[in-house]
Protein backbone atom coordinates (compact mmCIF):
# COMPACT_ATOMS: atom_id res chain seq x y z
CA UNK A 1 0.00 0.00 0.00
CA UNK A 2 1.23 3.47 -0.86
CA UNK A 3 -0.03 6.63 0.82
CA UNK A 4 -0.74 10.06 -0.57
CA UNK A 5 -2.06 13.29 0.94
CA UNK A 6 -4.87 15.47 -0.40
CA UNK A 7 -3.49 18.98 -0.89
CA UNK A 8 -6.81 20.53 0.17
CA UNK A 9 -5.70 19.49 3.65
CA UNK A 10 -2.91 22.10 3.62
CA UNK A 11 -4.71 24.73 1.52
CA UNK A 12 -3.93 27.61 3.88
CA UNK A 13 -0.22 26.77 3.85
CA UNK A 14 -0.28 26.44 0.06
CA UNK A 15 -1.74 29.91 -0.28
CA UNK A 16 1.04 31.31 1.89
CA UNK A 17 3.94 29.39 0.33
CA UNK A 18 3.01 26.88 -2.37
CA UNK A 19 6.44 25.37 -2.85
CA UNK A 20 7.31 25.45 0.83
CA UNK A 21 4.13 23.65 1.86
CA UNK A 22 4.69 20.83 -0.61
CA UNK A 23 8.34 20.60 0.44
CA UNK A 24 7.20 20.11 4.05
CA UNK A 25 4.95 17.22 2.99
CA UNK A 26 7.91 15.60 1.25
CA UNK A 27 10.09 16.12 4.32
CA UNK A 28 7.44 14.44 6.46
CA UNK A 29 7.76 11.40 4.22
CA UNK A 30 4.98 11.62 1.67
CA UNK A 31 5.96 10.52 -1.82
CA UNK A 32 2.56 11.13 -3.40
CA UNK A 33 0.06 13.98 -3.30
CA UNK A 34 -3.47 14.55 -4.59
CA UNK A 35 -3.79 18.07 -6.03
CA UNK A 36 -6.99 20.05 -6.58
CA UNK A 37 -7.86 22.14 -9.66
CA UNK A 38 -4.48 21.15 -11.08
CA UNK A 39 -5.34 22.51 -14.52
CA UNK A 40 -5.06 26.05 -13.13
CA UNK A 41 -1.36 25.88 -12.17
CA UNK A 42 -0.05 22.88 -14.09
CA UNK A 43 3.51 24.01 -14.78
CA UNK A 44 4.08 25.38 -11.29
CA UNK A 45 2.81 22.13 -9.84
CA UNK A 46 4.91 20.02 -12.23
CA UNK A 47 8.06 21.88 -11.20
CA UNK A 48 7.38 21.55 -7.46
CA UNK A 49 6.56 17.86 -7.73
CA UNK A 50 9.75 17.22 -9.66
CA UNK A 51 11.87 19.22 -7.20
CA UNK A 52 10.55 17.14 -4.30
CA UNK A 53 10.51 13.73 -6.01
CA UNK A 54 6.73 13.51 -5.67
CA UNK A 55 4.09 11.97 -7.90
CA UNK A 56 0.35 12.58 -8.18
CA UNK A 57 -1.51 9.40 -9.15
CA UNK A 58 -4.89 11.05 -8.57
CA UNK A 59 -6.20 14.60 -8.73
CA UNK A 60 -9.46 16.40 -7.95
CA UNK A 61 -11.22 18.87 -10.21
CA UNK A 62 -14.74 19.57 -11.44
CA UNK A 63 -15.48 17.83 -14.73
CA UNK A 64 -18.96 19.34 -15.13
CA UNK A 65 -20.91 22.17 -13.47
CA UNK A 66 -22.47 21.20 -10.15
CA UNK A 67 -24.65 24.14 -9.16
CA UNK A 68 -23.74 23.67 -5.51
CA UNK A 69 -25.02 26.19 -2.94
CA UNK A 70 -22.43 28.36 -1.21
CA UNK A 71 -22.70 26.49 2.09
CA UNK A 72 -21.62 23.28 0.35
CA UNK A 73 -18.88 24.58 -1.95
CA UNK A 74 -17.98 28.16 -1.10
CA UNK A 75 -14.64 27.91 -2.93
CA UNK A 76 -16.12 26.56 -6.20
CA UNK A 77 -17.59 28.56 -9.07
CA UNK A 78 -20.42 26.18 -9.96
CA UNK A 79 -21.56 27.96 -13.12
CA UNK A 80 -18.19 27.64 -14.86
CA UNK A 81 -18.13 25.08 -17.67
CA UNK A 82 -14.95 23.05 -17.20
CA UNK A 83 -12.65 22.64 -20.20
CA UNK A 84 -12.21 18.88 -20.18
CA UNK A 85 -9.52 18.92 -22.85
CA UNK A 86 -7.48 21.31 -20.71
CA UNK A 87 -8.10 19.18 -17.61
CA UNK A 88 -7.07 15.89 -19.16
CA UNK A 89 -4.09 17.42 -20.94
CA UNK A 90 -2.94 18.81 -17.58
CA UNK A 91 -3.47 15.42 -15.94
CA UNK A 92 -1.35 13.73 -18.59
CA UNK A 93 1.36 16.36 -18.16
CA UNK A 94 1.44 15.76 -14.41
CA UNK A 95 1.22 11.98 -14.56
CA UNK A 96 -2.22 11.95 -12.96
CA UNK A 97 -3.75 8.66 -14.01
CA UNK A 98 -7.16 9.23 -12.42
CA UNK A 99 -9.09 12.50 -12.36
CA UNK A 100 -11.67 12.47 -9.58
CA UNK A 101 -14.80 14.61 -9.72
CA UNK A 102 -15.05 15.72 -6.09
CA UNK A 103 -18.61 16.82 -5.50
CA UNK A 104 -22.24 16.68 -6.58
CA UNK A 105 -24.54 18.47 -4.09
CA UNK A 106 -27.05 16.68 -1.84
CA UNK A 107 -30.20 17.56 -3.74
CA UNK A 108 -28.98 15.55 -6.73
CA UNK A 109 -28.93 12.29 -4.78
CA UNK A 110 -32.59 12.12 -3.81
CA UNK A 111 -34.08 10.38 -6.85
CA UNK A 112 -32.98 7.95 -9.51
CA UNK A 113 -33.31 10.37 -12.43
CA UNK A 114 -30.95 12.88 -10.84
CA UNK A 115 -28.44 10.11 -10.19
CA UNK A 116 -28.80 8.93 -13.80
CA UNK A 117 -27.92 12.47 -14.93
CA UNK A 118 -24.77 12.46 -12.78
CA UNK A 119 -23.79 9.06 -14.15
CA UNK A 120 -24.26 10.36 -17.70
CA UNK A 121 -21.96 13.32 -16.97
CA UNK A 122 -19.29 11.03 -15.52
CA UNK A 123 -19.56 8.50 -18.34
CA UNK A 124 -19.18 11.25 -20.93
CA UNK A 125 -16.17 12.67 -19.10
CA UNK A 126 -14.59 9.22 -18.98
CA UNK A 127 -14.84 8.93 -22.75
CA UNK A 128 -13.03 12.23 -23.12
CA UNK A 129 -10.44 11.21 -20.51
CA UNK A 130 -9.76 7.98 -22.39
CA UNK A 131 -8.55 10.08 -25.34
CA UNK A 132 -5.74 11.25 -23.05
CA UNK A 133 -5.14 7.91 -21.34
CA UNK A 134 -6.72 9.14 -18.10
CA UNK A 135 -9.41 7.48 -15.97
CA UNK A 136 -12.32 9.27 -14.31
CA UNK A 137 -13.58 8.67 -10.79
CA UNK A 138 -16.01 10.08 -8.24
CA UNK A 139 -15.45 11.05 -4.58
CA UNK A 140 -18.27 10.90 -2.06
CA UNK A 141 -19.36 12.95 0.91
CA UNK A 142 -21.90 11.84 3.52
CA UNK A 143 -25.06 12.63 1.55
CA UNK A 144 -24.46 10.02 -1.17
CA UNK A 145 -24.46 7.50 1.67
CA UNK A 146 -27.32 8.76 3.84
CA UNK A 147 -29.59 9.11 0.80
CA UNK A 148 -31.23 5.79 -0.07
CA UNK A 149 -33.01 4.70 -3.22
CA UNK A 150 -35.22 1.72 -2.37
CA UNK A 151 -32.93 0.88 0.53
CA UNK A 152 -29.65 1.18 -1.40
CA UNK A 153 -27.18 4.01 -0.85
CA UNK A 154 -27.21 6.56 -3.63
CA UNK A 155 -23.48 5.97 -4.15
CA UNK A 156 -24.12 2.30 -4.90
CA UNK A 157 -26.95 3.24 -7.24
CA UNK A 158 -24.50 5.52 -9.06
CA UNK A 159 -21.90 2.75 -9.25
CA UNK A 160 -24.39 0.49 -11.01
CA UNK A 161 -25.02 3.19 -13.63
CA UNK A 162 -21.38 3.90 -14.42
CA UNK A 163 -19.55 2.49 -17.42
CA UNK A 164 -17.01 -0.22 -16.54
CA UNK A 165 -13.98 2.06 -16.84
CA UNK A 166 -15.24 4.49 -14.17
CA UNK A 167 -13.77 4.17 -10.66
CA UNK A 168 -14.57 5.38 -7.17
CA UNK A 169 -12.53 7.13 -4.50
CA UNK A 170 -14.41 6.41 -1.29
CA UNK A 171 -14.07 8.85 1.58
CA UNK A 172 -14.23 6.41 4.47
CA UNK A 173 -14.92 9.11 7.06
CA UNK A 174 -17.87 10.59 5.22
CA UNK A 175 -19.20 7.08 4.62
CA UNK A 176 -19.31 6.61 8.40
CA UNK A 177 -20.92 10.02 8.90
CA UNK A 178 -23.53 8.98 6.33
CA UNK A 179 -24.44 6.00 8.48
CA UNK A 180 -22.62 3.09 6.83
CA UNK A 181 -19.84 0.86 8.06
CA UNK A 182 -17.02 1.88 5.69
CA UNK A 183 -15.61 -1.64 5.44
CA UNK A 184 -18.98 -3.17 4.55
CA UNK A 185 -19.62 -0.44 1.97
CA UNK A 186 -16.21 -0.96 0.41
CA UNK A 187 -16.79 -4.69 0.14
CA UNK A 188 -20.09 -4.10 -1.65
CA UNK A 189 -18.53 -1.61 -4.07
CA UNK A 190 -15.75 -4.07 -4.86
CA UNK A 191 -13.34 -3.42 -7.69
CA UNK A 192 -14.78 0.01 -8.48
CA UNK A 193 -12.82 1.38 -5.51
CA UNK A 194 -9.21 2.16 -6.43
CA UNK A 195 -8.59 4.90 -3.84
CA UNK A 196 -9.84 5.91 -0.41
CA UNK A 197 -9.63 9.04 1.68
CA UNK A 198 -8.29 8.24 5.14
CA UNK A 199 -9.29 10.42 8.06
CA UNK A 200 -10.42 9.85 11.61
CA UNK A 201 -12.38 11.48 14.38
CA UNK A 202 -15.82 11.20 16.01
CA UNK A 203 -17.66 10.52 12.72
CA UNK A 204 -19.69 13.72 12.91
CA UNK A 205 -20.13 16.66 10.55
CA UNK A 206 -17.93 18.82 12.81
CA UNK A 207 -14.88 18.92 10.56
CA UNK A 208 -12.76 20.70 13.17
CA UNK A 209 -13.08 17.59 15.33
CA UNK A 210 -11.26 15.41 12.79
CA UNK A 211 -8.17 13.61 14.09
CA UNK A 212 -5.09 11.84 12.73
CA UNK A 213 -5.61 8.27 11.61
CA UNK A 214 -5.88 5.84 14.53
CA UNK A 215 -7.04 8.44 17.06
CA UNK A 216 -10.79 8.42 16.48
CA UNK A 217 -13.79 6.17 15.92
CA UNK A 218 -13.07 5.01 12.36
CA UNK A 219 -11.88 1.44 11.81
CA UNK A 220 -9.11 2.55 9.48
CA UNK A 221 -7.50 -0.85 9.02
CA UNK A 222 -10.82 -2.60 8.59
CA UNK A 223 -11.62 -0.22 5.74
CA UNK A 224 -8.22 -0.61 4.09
CA UNK A 225 -8.39 -4.37 4.32
CA UNK A 226 -11.88 -4.37 2.76
CA UNK A 227 -10.77 -2.46 -0.34
CA UNK A 228 -9.20 -5.36 -2.23
CA UNK A 229 -8.40 -3.39 -5.40
CA UNK A 230 -6.95 -0.34 -3.68
CA UNK A 231 -4.14 1.46 -5.48
CA UNK A 232 -3.58 4.34 -3.08
CA UNK A 233 -4.73 5.51 0.34
CA UNK A 234 -4.99 9.29 0.65
CA UNK A 235 -4.69 11.09 3.98
CA UNK A 236 -7.03 14.05 4.27
CA UNK A 237 -8.35 16.50 6.84
CA UNK A 238 -11.28 18.74 5.97
CA UNK A 239 -10.23 20.78 8.99
CA UNK A 240 -8.08 20.24 12.07
CA UNK A 241 -7.83 22.02 15.42
CA UNK A 242 -4.08 21.39 15.75
CA UNK A 243 -1.04 21.98 13.55
CA UNK A 244 -2.00 20.49 10.21
CA UNK A 245 1.51 19.31 9.33
CA UNK A 246 1.74 17.49 12.67
CA UNK A 247 -1.64 15.95 11.89
CA UNK A 248 -0.64 14.58 8.49
CA UNK A 249 2.70 13.41 9.89
CA UNK A 250 0.95 11.51 12.67
CA UNK A 251 -1.40 9.88 10.16
CA UNK A 252 1.49 8.77 7.97
CA UNK A 253 3.44 7.34 10.91
CA UNK A 254 0.38 5.40 11.99
CA UNK A 255 -0.26 4.01 8.52
CA UNK A 256 3.35 3.08 7.87
CA UNK A 257 3.58 1.29 11.23
CA UNK A 258 0.83 -1.09 10.09
CA UNK A 259 -2.18 -2.57 11.90
CA UNK A 260 -0.07 -4.47 14.42
CA UNK A 261 1.08 -1.18 15.95
CA UNK A 262 -2.41 0.24 16.26
CA UNK A 263 -2.80 0.36 20.03
CA UNK A 264 0.44 2.29 20.52
CA UNK A 265 -1.16 5.16 18.61
CA UNK A 266 -4.24 5.30 20.78
CA UNK A 267 -6.64 4.14 18.09
CA UNK A 268 -9.52 1.75 18.60
CA UNK A 269 -10.25 -1.09 16.28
Amino acid sequence: MTYSVQLYTVRTALEADFGGAIRRLAEIGYRKVEPCAFETNTEELAAVLSENDLTAPTGHTLLFPIGAPADIAADITPEALPDQDKIFAAARRLGIGTVVHPLVPPERWQDIEAIRATAAHLNAAAKKGAEYGVRVGYHNHDWEISSKIKGTTALEVLADLLDPELVLEVDTYWAAVGGEDPAKLLKRLGERVIAVHIKDGPATKDTAAQLPAGQGEIDVWGALEAAKHLEVGIVEFDDYAGDIFEGVASSLRYLEAGPGAELSYGGAR
